[in-house]
């Protein structure tokens, strides 16, 4: 009996204790003040470990995510949330219409209005007045909470130097005050050419958490719009700042230091050469001061160069791009991961094929691309490199050098990048077309493939001379039909910086050539029976037979390349008007 009564009593306390919580739950009360409750309740719980705390404020802040803004307390209660993330500190104006997000260095002030609707942002860096932030603005009203999340660890970031912060200002200005001077000094080209061809590119000003960033090449894909193929009209005020391959100007700390100029280093009427680079005062004690910190190039996005690349930037500025010595993988295969991260638009790309196919998918051709990266280029080792995402410097003077050489690895990129697609082709495919592109040196390749008429190797070699030239050689037996001259194949090269589109213009110029000249055969056969007489052919193009033309290795003997003129004719215009239709993935 006192079992049962015992039990009995626990049921009745279980019942009040559910009816109790039944109540409770039956009490409508709305998400604000759940918060402020589960808030309070954090704060006066002085005794709790640091997980169960983290915890609960991950919980809060998963709330505050799910809530929507509109209203003025929602609007400064994720303010405020936001700040929390970036370890800022916040605040707000007796009036409750002002928020302000603070750090030591800058301070960001959100302006509201009674209803909760924004009427402006500013920004103030210490020392300076606060100014209004267009995109900051735009993202408040947009209600992208989270890119001004990205632009508020931007600020964090650009402050984050080692010892006295005050320096901050002056060594920043100075590094950006040379890019400005450069930029200025800039044609009136137009903006595709100020990117691809300008001292610094195209410069665009600090903004928000957004550093100054250079904007320095652009691929003929990158201009076009996905989807419709039109070009895009770029304006010098509207270029996205992810667009194609762009460097932030950024002073971060360093376990070395380095003399870093506080002072101007122009002075004067700034005389230029005849380059345009304008002359600079002595590095001295007075003017530069040791930190253990250093200008850098950062990239918008992690970019493969060549080991002999990365030493050519580590040669122009005395300081080795890495502060330890990188990890090496073969070139290629990093320009593959890269390419493909690059077509999955950010998301984990699938690992790229062990054997290095690729297909693309032509208007009337189809392809297959074996990237050879694995060929011994120098000392019985394949092209090796790495990912470099930023570059240091310590003089302004050293930039326009640094980007020519980032220039030049991202065309070298681009060209090995177009075979690089996410197109499946049955291998059996009836016309499927085989190309195999081997390097040659950290900026030559080559690309062999089947001679469109006779059943011999033909191979053409490019060679990356800067981000503005590329040279290229076609390479075909004696008694092989003429396909093309090599300036022919350059100028397609240089307009389209596309290998499928290259290799498609070629067989369709040998198909025109083929029509044009119904005696090719007899042709040919003549032109081998001269050479083995040792005969010139009389009024006939000039045939290189030397031995210095032929890329080592790659050249089957008996090989010439075709030096007379083709002109590019208006067969071009056909050929390149299947750009905008290879932009899609």
């Amino acid at each position: 009996n006192l079992q049962s009564a015992e039990t009995e009593e626990k049921q009745s306390r279980m019942a009040a204790l559910l009816e109790r919580l039944h109540a409770k739950h039956n009490a409508s009360r709305p998400w604000q003040e759940t918060c402020k409750v589960v808030r309070q309740a954090m704060e006066k719980r002085g005794v709790m470990n640091a997980a169960g705390h983290q915890l609960l404020l991950n919980c809060l802040e998963t709330l505050q995510r799910a809530l929507k803004v509109s209203s003025l307390p929602s609007m400064t209660d994720r303010l405020e949330s936001i700040a929390r993330q970036n370890m800022l500190g916040s605040h707000l104006s007796p009036s409750g219409t002002e928020c302000y997000i603070t750090m030591d260095m800058f301070y960001v002030e959100v302006q509201l209005d009674t209803s909760g609707q924004l009427v402006d942002v500013k920004v103030a860096h210490q020392g300076e007045s606060p100014t209004s932030c267009p995109e900051l603005f735009q993202h408040l009203r947009e209600k992208n909470f989270e890119e001004f999340s990205k632009h508020l660890k931007g600020l964090v970031d650009l402050y984050k130097l080692p010892g006295d912060n005050t320096k901050f200002d002056h060594l920043y200005f100075n590094a950006v005050f040379f890019v400005f001077m450069f930029s200025r000094l800039a044609t009136n080209a137009n903006t595709v050419e100020t990117i691809l061809h300008g001292s610094v590119g195209l410069l665009t000003a600090r903004s928000g958490g957004h550093l100054v960033s250079l904007q320095c090449y652009v691929s003929p894909y990158d201009i076009f719009e996905e989807g419709t193929g039109t070009q895009l009209n770029l304006m010098d005020n509207n270029v996205p700042r992810s667009l194609g391959v762009s460097v932030s100007v950024t002073i971060e700390g360093t376990s070395s230091v380095y003399k870093l100029p506080i002072a101007p280093l122009i002075t004067g009427s700034h005389p230029v050469d005849n380059k345009g680079t304008p002359s600079f005062s002595t590095v001295t004690n007075s003017n530069c001061v040791d930190l253990p910190a250093c200008f850098f190039l950062k990239m918008n996005q992690p970019m493969p160069f060549s080991l002999s690349f990365i030493q050519r930037m580590g040669n122009a500025t005395s300081i080795p791009v890495f502060e330890t010595p990188p990890t090496l993988s073969p070139l290629y295969q990093l320009i593959v991961q890269s390419q493909l991260q690059r077509l999955e638009e950010g998301s984990s790309p699938p690992p790229p094929p062990h054997n290095m196919h690729f297909y693309s998918v032509l208007p009337d051709q189809q392809h297959c691309y074996f990237l050879n990266g694995d060929a011994p280029v120098q000392d019985g080792r394949s092209l090796q490199g790495a990912l470099v995402s930023k570059i240091p410097f310590r003089h302004p003077a050293q930039v326009p050098f640094l980007l020519d050489i980032i220039r030049h690895q991202a065309a070298y990129n681009t060209l090995i990048g177009s075979c690089v697609k996410r197109t499946s082709i049955k291998e059996d495919s009836a016309g499927l077309l085989q190309f195999e592109v081997c390097p040659l040196t950290d900026s030559s390749f080559s690309v062999s493939f089947q001679h469109p008429v006779n059943e011999s190797l033909v191979c053409v070699v490019m060679e990356v001379i800067d981000s503005r030239q590329v040279s290229c050689k076609l390479y075909k037996g004696v008694s092989d039909a003429l396909i093309c001259t090599d300036e022919f194949i350059t100028k397609v090269v240089q307009r389209c910086m596309s290998i499928p589109v290259t290799m498609r213009a070629i067989r369709r110029k040998a198909e025109t050539i083929q029509a044009d000249t119904p005696a090719l055969s007899l042709i040919a056969q003549t032109v081998e029976t001269m050479v083995k007489n040792n005969l010139p052919p009389s009024g006939s193009p000039t045939y290189n037979m030397s031995q210095q033309q032929q890329p080592p290795g790659t050249v089957p003997p008996r090989m010439v390349r075709l030096s007379s003129s083709d002109s590019i004719g208006p067969d071009i215009t056909e050929i390149l008007s299947d750009l905008p239709e290879q932009t899609g993935k």
